[in-house]
């Protein structure tokens, strides 16, 4: 039997497969996250008729004569390209620029997937909807009021608690950023109101309480006279209610009730904050970041085991001495009433979420907080194309992948998250409607070598005749 026939049936196989690897790719062009294939040949066996002989004194040297009997597949490689990025808009969708994937749980197998296409199920765990494969990642645990978030631990499944409570949080520190107007004219304590008005300076802001009921901090600067370099202050809390407040303050320690609300304020020849001094002369450090420690009576708490009203304190921070950043400065501007930030807020709703490039899952809640509360895991291989295909736009680790280096994104080479975007398929349809034309001729003229021995096989047989 001729030998070109096998070897004609061989290039008739590997063809097909080559056209099946071929029909997969375009058959997912549209698939999210889908890496095409590419199917390579190799020569199979060869038949050697004489072997190689050395040159001697006579003459020279002969090369071998052999007759190869057809190929076979190399390799049907995976390849990790990167996919062209979609907008969707849609904050659950997410794409990896650079390598990785996403690591998602399916009971306790462990498979990874560029397909970003996500979305919440019924108990707010972030899942692969097509599938319900969880995505895995670390939430976020509170320690001293922070979210920390520890990507050193084993990664969980991603939890975002829709609808969940924020409890209000009682204002601890008000920042203040203000500027005196150093032109500003000094009036004396017994000046009529009008003129009283004219030298003095505002500056309000809302603040809370345990409950999240929000109260007004006022703040009324007056120039000293006498003092160019010297304001006193007058703190007051909810000025306009019916019930007083009895805001006081005091320097370095918790206010008491009838302690005094006022304190002076001190600045340098460069309009820049030097000092703070309260009621009672008590004089803050002359460098360093300074503050002062305020109270006020909650109207409707419940009452203290004194028998007195419960009195909420929180610390009025003026900045640092020397500095003109987030700092009460006097400078020859119009005054400002700016309050730099405060703490306090009430109770909210955990009302949406999004996610950053770094992966971390940041909860968006009525009350205008933010808050993290998990980080998403990527998993990245030394070798990738070793990864094995289990379906569904998912791999699974092989024994020629490596073992799964799973971490934060941007770190060990991996990529960035973006959100609100898909990553599509890498397959080429030019690329490939131009291999399939080559391997549809490859597997025609693997045909006619087939059809050319038989003829010649049909003349062998008829010499009988």
């Amino acid at each position: 039997m001729m030998r070109s026939l096998y070897s004609g049936v061989s290039g008739l196989q590997n063809h097909q497969t080559r056209m099946d690897v071929l029909g997969n790719n375009v058959a997912n062009v549209n698939t999210t996250g889908f890496k095409k294939g590419r199917a390579t040949f190799q020569d199979l066996l060869y038949q050697q008729m004489s072997g190689a002989s050395a040159p001697n004194g006579e003459v020279g040297g002969v090369n071998p004569k052999e007759i190869g009997l057809g190929m076979s597949i190399g390799s049907i490689d995976t390849i990790h390209t990167q996919g062209a990025l979609q907008t969707t808009g849609v904050q659950t969708d997410l794409a990896i620029q650079g390598n990785g994937f996403f690591v998602l749980k399916k009971g306790e197998s462990t498979l990874f997937t560029r397909d970003g296409a996500l979305g919440l199920d019924r108990d707010g765990r972030l899942v692969n909807p097509s599938t319900g494969y969880r995505v895995q990642g670390w939430l976020a645990q509170d320690v001293n009021g922070q979210q920390i978030i520890s990507t050193s631990g084993a990664t969980q499944d991603l939890i975002v608690p829709i609808g969940s409570k924020d409890p209000a949080k009682a204002t601890s520190r008000v920042d203040l950023a203000c500027n005196l107007d150093k032109r500003t004219v000094e009036v004396p304590a017994n000046a009529a109101a009008d003129t009283v008005e004219q030298g003095t300076w505002r500056v309000e802001e809302k603040i809370y309480d345990s409950f999240g009921s929000p109260h007004t901090l006022r703040i009324e600067y007056r120039k000293v006279v006498g003092q160019p370099n010297q304001w006193q202050g007058t703190v007051s809390v909810d000025p306009e209610a019916q019930a007083p407040t009895n805001a006081s303050v005091a320097l370095g320690q918790n206010a008491q009730a009838g302690g005094g609300n006022t304190f002076i304020v001190e600045f340098d020849n460069r309009g820049l904050l030097s000092r703070v001094r309260d009621g009672q002369g008590n004089a803050s450090p002359t460098t360093g970041a300074l503050d002062m420690g305020v109270a006020f009576d909650v109207q409707g708490a419940t009452q203290a085991a004194g028998g007195g009203a419960t009195r909420q304190n929180f610390r009025l921070n003026f900045g640092s001495v020397g500095s003109a950043t987030n700092t009460v400065t006097q400078m020859a501007e119009r005054s400002s009433t700016k309050v730099f930030a405060q703490d306090g807020y009430t109770m909210g709703y955990l009302d949406s979420f999004k996610i950053d490039q770094s992966g971390v899952v940041t909860a968006v809640y009525s009350n205008g907080t933010n808050r993290a509360v998990g980080q998403m895991a990527l998993g990245s291989f030394t070798n990738p194309g070793g990864l094995e295909k289990v379906g569904e736009t998912n791999f699974s680790q092989s024994n020629n992948s490596g073992q799964a280096n799973i971490g934060p994104s941007g770190i060990a080479g991996k990529g960035k998250i973006i959100a609100g975007t898909l990553e599509m398929s890498n397959v080429d349809l030019s690329e490939q409607m131009t291999d399939m034309i080559v391997t549809q001729r490859g597997f025609q003229a693997s045909s006619r070598t087939i059809q050319t021995s038989d003829q010649m096989l049909q003349e062998l047989l008829s010499l009988k005749r």
